[in-house]
Order: C-alpha cells, then structure tokens, then sequence
C-alpha cells in the first residue's frame, strides 16, 4: 500500500494538464471538436450573423433618432442659410428674430419630414413618394424664382430649396437622376431660366 500513496502523489492532478495547454491551442482544439457549429446550428444563427449591422426592421427606436438627427442638424443650417441668401437677394437684412421665428417654426416640421423620411426611405413606396415630391418642389421653385414677387419668394423659396435638396439626398441614384432630369426638361420647355 505504500507504493499506491507514492505514485499517487507523484501524479500532477488533472487540471494541471489543462492550465498548460496554451490558448491558442484551446481554441484549436475547441474549433476541430466541432462543438462550436452544433450549438451555432442549434440556435439557428452562427456568431457572425449576430455580429452583422441590423435592417430597418430591427433597428431600435434610439439609433433611428440618431440617423434622423444626422439629417436635422444640416438641413437645418441648410434652411438657414437658404432664409439668409433669399433675404440678401433682395437687398433686406434679416433680423436675428425673423431667423428665430422662420427656425422656430420650420425646424419641427422638417425634423418630423425627415424622420420618417429616412426611417422608411428603403421601401419602394417612400422612394416613389420622394420622387414626386422632388418634382413637384423642383418645379415650384423653379416657377417661383422665375415669376414670383419678393415677397412670396422669401417667404416660399427658403424651405422650397431645402426639401428639393433632402428629397434628392435621399432618392435612389435612378430616381434622383429621373426626378432632376424631369425638372430640367420641364424648365427647358417652359422655357425657364435657372440662372439670372
């Protein structure tokens, strides 16, 4: 009995054994067992599909804010901007309350446009949607620099240019191709000016 306790003690226990294996050789051993692909198939998902970026569909309601507010925040200076250039066309100096009060009112509504704009802006049906819009803004535009009065063009051209420039940022290449090529077409036969 005295040789069983010695071998038994000159044994390393079994743990030993696995603390020496390196990592890289763990993760070897792991990956050839295949035990890895069974649990991937038995959840119905691999680890890399679970990895891959989210659709529309699945995108929570936080990170659609964020993409929204990805597009506020220029086309609001871009409303700005627009509101300041028109004035300026015209020889009148906006006053810093009219720009607060033309922002006050304009932001919110293109914030809510542009929200669900780009929250549905992959389907077939926002893109059709977009596209006329971009047509029917172009035109307007277009019409209202050519014959307007100043008054309606301060008032109109501003928040006009800017939906005509986020529609055509958000079409497809083919639509926004299509839609600003129908624009031009229909200012070349109403024979329009785009440039003064």
């Amino acid at each position: 009995m005295a040789k069983k306790s010695k071998t038994k003690k000159a044994q390393p226990p079994a743990t030993a054994h696995i603390e020496e294996i390196s990592d890289e050789e763990q993760w070897r051993l792991i990956n050839e067992s295949g035990v890895l692909q069974k649990l991937s198939s038995s959840n119905g998902a691999s680890a890399a599909d679970k990895e891959t970026e989210p659709t529309a569909d699945e995108m929570g309601l936080a990170e659609e804010i964020f993409n929204a507010i990805i597009f506020i925040m220029p086309f609001s200076f871009c409303l700005l901007m627009m509101d300041i250039l028109i004035h300026l066309q015209y020889a009148k100096r906006p006053t810093v309350a009219e720009l607060a009060e033309r922002m006050l009112s304009g932001v919110p509504i293109l914030a809510i446009f542009i929200f669900y704009s780009s929250r549905y802006k992959a389907y077939r049906q926002m893109q059709v949607l977009l596209f006329w819009i971009s047509i029917a803004v172009g035109t307007r535009l277009i019409w209202l620099v050519n014959r307007g009065n100043w008054l309606v063009n301060i008032r109109q051209c501003p928040p006009l240019a800017t939906a005509w420039i986020y529609t055509i940022v958000q079409l497809d290449l083919g639509y926004a191709v299509l839609a600003l090529g129908a624009v031009g077409s229909w200012a070349w036969w109403a024979e329009m000016k785009l440039m003064f």
